[in-house]
């Protein structure tokens, strides 16, 4: 496929003006949700109002919400869970009325955080395993919701998430799995598309081509200046973490972790498989929850607590800091015109001042002329 195939006069019309639709980028933590993201908003998606900035684990940023990030987390903690709890799925629905309370707070932040964009973009992994609310609000606020997945290998996942958190592989497997099973449970009644994240490195034009064909509608504004930014932004330093061991021998969760992998690489090239197969592994995921759930959830719902208070208040921080920033430069600016002001009220006073010279020097001559009369 040539650059030229998936520019905009050579792909579908675009929808009508007045049709909103909202991407979401569904999956597991660190299996290149971030660059899907990226390149679904260079190609016209929008970004939240307030966007989490990248740091030692993701240099070049992870496009997420974190003002939705944290009201995730609480939700998730408020029926016993955490983002890190490998028995989140199936979702933990609350009481009639305590549901339809969070229901609404999300909707409000959603309209915060987007403006009425057309194409509102969402990025959160937690949003897979919460997806029967988020269906609930974006149905309420009447959009229509498209469905990207990327996959990437699990003891990639693993490793990158042993780095950053120091999980141990089986956690890491077992949240793969649950977020995986999550995000194709929540999303099957959607236009969606399954996307190889290392397909994506190799050849992000070839991936955004299934994209379009499987939402039935092209990225909203993929210019050509946008297709050069996302070659700029596609470099090799995001591929880390290539897995090297054999994922069904991993004890405990390794071969359960392989059902769901094989079936989303199938769908990730186009060769899908029922989505009965993944019913086993659900099952015995739940049977897993309960059997080990009550020692496991209490604690990563408690750490999540510590956990989401330093995000809160680092993207707090950061959040002041830009503001401070964004004052400086004005003032700054301001300080600026303020010296070219006083340079022009200084070069006024001295025409001035040189006028009345002339004048006096003119009145001066006057007077002598007069008085030799």
């Amino acid at each position: 496929m040539t650059h030229a195939d998936i520019l905009p006069e050579h792909r579908p019309a675009a929808s009508p003006p007045s049709n909103r639709a909202a991407y979401l980028v569904l999956g597991m933590h660190r299996s290149g949700t971030s660059a899907m993201t990226q390149v679904l908003a260079l190609a016209g998606a929008t970004l939240p109002e307030n966007v989490m900035p990248g740091d030692e684990h993701n240099a070049k940023g992870y496009f997420e919400p974190w003002r939705i990030a944290v009201f995730n987390d609480q939700r998730l903690r408020a029926a016993g869970g955490a983002w890190d709890d490998p028995f989140t799925f199936p979702y933990r629905a609350l009481g009639s009325r305590d549901e339809k309370r969070w229901i609404t707070r999300a909707t409000d932040l959603f309209d915060e955080e987007f403006a009425g964009a057309r194409h509102p973009l969402m990025k959160d992994p937690r949003v897979s395993v919460l997806g029967p609310m988020w269906r609930t609000v974006l149905d309420d606020l009447g959009l229509a919701a498209r469905a990207v997945i990327p996959v990437r290998h699990p003891l990639e996942v693993a490793g990158s998430l042993a780095k950053r958190d120091g999980f141990p592989v089986e956690k890491s497997l077992l949240m793969w799995t649950a977020y995986m099973l999550a995000a194709e449970r929540y999303s099957r009644d959607m236009p969606r598309a399954i996307v190889p994240y290392d397909g994506l490195l190799a050849d992000w034009r070839g991936q955004v081509a299934r994209i379009e064909a499987a939402h039935g509608a092209p990225l909203p504004d993929l210019t050509p200046q946008a297709a050069k930014a996302i070659d700029s932004f596609l470099t090799k330093d995001l591929r880390h973490n290539q897995a090297t061991q054999d994922l069904a021998g991993v004890p405990r969760v390794g071969a359960l972790t392989a059902q769901v992998y094989d079936w989303f690489s199938a769908a990730a090239q186009d060769q899908p498989r029922p989505v009965e197969a993944l019913a086993e592994v659900t099952q015995r995921l739940e049977a897993m929850r309960d059997e080990f759930g009550v020692f496991v959830s209490p604690v990563t719902s408690d750490l999540a607590v510590a956990r989401t208070d330093l995000l809160e208040a680092r993207q707090i921080l950061a959040f002041e800091q830009s503001k401070m920033s964004a004052l400086e430069s004005q003032l700054a600016a301001r300080q600026g015109q303020l010296t070219d002001l006083e340079g022009q009220l200084a070069a006024k006073a001295a025409q001035i001042e040189d006028h009345l010279r002339l004048e006096q020097a003119v009145s001066d001559r006057l007077d002598q002329l007069l008085g030799e009369d």
